[in-house]
């Protein structure tokens, strides 16, 4: 068979193959692709191609083996196709970005609100934060164990105050 008539046989043959292609992808455009994936395949090995032969069966076969090896590079690269309007690969991998704004925020307003309480009950607070135990700050600060209890307790109950947009609701 010439090239000529090889070309022409493969045109003939497409109007045929692509409801297959629609079978395999559920896509026109991707369709569309699978088919011409197969077109430029059969034209590149025909020489491949004996005469004789089904045609018909060959081209289903190169469509088949194109459509199952997409399929598998796809899932290789742990990609899914995103079937919105963009249309893009979107990397399907384990990394999640977070947006901290709102974390930035709340860190914010507890940084604003511990500057606002008084150093008498600040400093006893910011110290049991830093994991100072209660003996060691009443020792730091020279005065009694239950002093310094007091303290982180109103400094607590005023930040407690002043943060309850950040209380949960149950």
């Amino acid at each position: 068979m010439t090239t000529l008539e090889f070309s022409y046989s493969l045109n003939k043959m497409s109007k045929s193959l692509k409801p297959f292609a629609l079978k395999l992808t559920k896509d026109l455009d991707e369709a569309n692709d699978l088919l011409q994936d197969t077109m430029l395949k059969a034209f590149t090995n025909r020489d491949k191609f004996a005469d004789g032969t089904n045609l018909k069966a060959w081209l289903y076969t190169i469509m088949k083996n194109t459509f199952i090896t997409n399929y598998q590079r796809m899932i290789r690269r742990g990609t899914f196709v995103d079937t919105t309007d963009n249309l893009h690969y979107i990397n399907s991998g384990s990394v999640e970005i977070e947006n901290n704004a709102n974390t930035n925020f709340a860190m914010d307003d507890i940084s604003a609100a511990i500057n606002k309480l008084d150093d008498v009950y600040k400093t006893p607070f910011m110290m049991h934060y830093r994991g100072f135990k209660y003996h060691e700050i009443a020792d730091k600060l020279g005065i009694p164990i239950g002093t310094v209890k007091n303290r982180i307790h109103i400094a607590r109950k005023e930040l407690k105050s002043e943060l309850k947009v950040y209380a949960y609701k149950f």
